[in-house]
């Protein structure tokens, strides 16, 4: 292990499940990642270790067949693959902020259906809130659901999904007004639906497309789609929870581990850039000597360095404060706001240490320099994070004139 990044009072289960990981990504994705992202091709065998592993099945709890592991020990995972290779850690993610969600707020019948077969990998999850005209307006949302019996039709298009192609099972958030009278809040009047399907490409059901990959400029490998529902009908058990207008709760609850996640990654992947920064400093040499012997290059590293603890610590607090059961939406949001920052700053200045090789595709810094801008934009941007940091902290301290 390395001097950076430790994490203090973690028991022995939890220091034995990060070395088996660290192992397996030093071993099975740092190797093979750089060659795969640049043929945008699906980590199938990455994907099957990490099922043998368990480690789809990390937070679900024991009586479902998963380890029933903290949020914590999922992030410091998530930090661990995401320091190999970004996509992967997308690949689990989105399957962990459905089965977080099916746990937290699904019926009985909803857990015992899918929580067993999530554990083992055998369903792979995506959510879906994002729509081609909305970003992070959530309240904005247009995709239907409209009760017909003992069914609804939904009917909407979604943007945005990770594991879009590969997943299983979708979690759709989606309008549906029944119960709900006219002028309602918009956020009181979503539900979220449990969509399976069929993995690939095309109409993967009847009523459900999934047009193909969208070509992206970095997080390549994992697949993200776009979702157009038409005339999809869904049975209306599987509403998450059973009940309808609740959908916004149970989404933003999920999103609160997602940026968790989002920050782990960004930990993770600013650790790779540093790790690769120092090594290159102290073997490339100009004017005699190793530029890692430059006072340049030694403040940048130290910078680095400073960048990539103070990001571990907030994700880390993040991660337990909602472990205790608190309520984590400012940690979260800080967290993902400083180490998505953060990342982008020292993989960039990993990027200059390398100099004229950092722009060669031959150097895996030239791919960790196309993925961290994705880590500004996903689960809210900067600004969004902003506006919730600003929010909260105004509830907190709020002026007693």
């Amino acid at each position: 292990m390395t001097r950076l990044a430790q994490t203090a009072g973690l028991n022995d289960i939890q220091r034995e499940i990060l070395s088996t990981v660290r192992d397996f990504v030093d071993k099975e994705i740092i190797p093979v990642a750089t060659q795969l992202e640049h043929r945008d091709e699906y980590p199938t065998e990455i994907v099957e270790g990490l099922k043998e592993l368990g480690l789809f099945g990390l937070m679900i709890p024991e009586e479902y067949g998963g380890l029933g592991e903290s949020l914590l020990t999922y992030a410091l995972c998530v930090e661990e693959i995401a320091r190999g290779w970004m996509s992967v850690s997308g690949i689990i993610n989105t399957h962990f902020i459905v089965a977080y969600m099916l746990k937290q707020h699904g019926t009985q019948e909803q857990k015992d259906t899918f929580l067993p077969r999530m554990a083992l990998g055998e369903v792979r999850g995506a959510f879906s809130m994002s729509e081609p005209a909305l970003g992070s307006d959530v309240s904005a949302i247009s995709s239907k659901g409209v009760k017909d019996g003992d069914e609804y039709v939904l009917h909407g298009q979604k943007m945005w999904l990770t594991n879009g192609g590969t997943s299983t099972l979708v979690a759709v958030l989606a309008r549906s007004d029944e119960g709900h009278p006219e002028g309602t809040a918009p956020h009181k009047s979503m539900t979220t639906f449990l969509v399976e399907k069929e993995p690939g490409f095309g109409e993967v059901r009847p009523g459900l497309t999934i047009p193909g990959k969208i070509d992206k400029m970095g997080y390549k490998g994992v697949d993200t789609t776009e979702l157009i529902m038409d005339d999809l009908r869904i049975p209306a058990n599987r509403v998450l929870g059973g009940t309808t207008g609740r959908g916004f709760y149970q989404m933003m609850d999920g999103v609160e581990v997602g940026r968790v996640n989002v920050a782990a990654r960004g930990c993770g992947v600013a650790q790779r850039a540093f790790e690769l920064g120092v090594s290159y400093a102290q073997q490339r040499h100009t004017f005699g000597k190793p530029i890692a012997q430059h006072q340049a290059i030694q403040f940048k590293l130290a910078e680095m360095a400073t960048k990539v603890e103070a990001a571990h610590a907030m994700m880390v607090n993040a991660a337990r404060k909602k472990d205790s059961g608190e309520r984590n939406d400012l940690e979260a949001g800080m967290a993902k706001y400083l180490a998505s920052e953060y990342c982008k700053e020292v993989v960039e200045d990993a990027f200059r240490i390398h100099g004229g090789y950092g722009f060669s595709k031959e150097y895996e810094i030239e791919r960790l320099y196309r993925e961290a801008p994705m880590l500004l934009i996903g689960e809210g941007t900067a600004e969004i994070q902003k506006m919730i940091i600003g929010r909260r902290l105004l509830e907190e301290y709020r002026f007693q004139g």
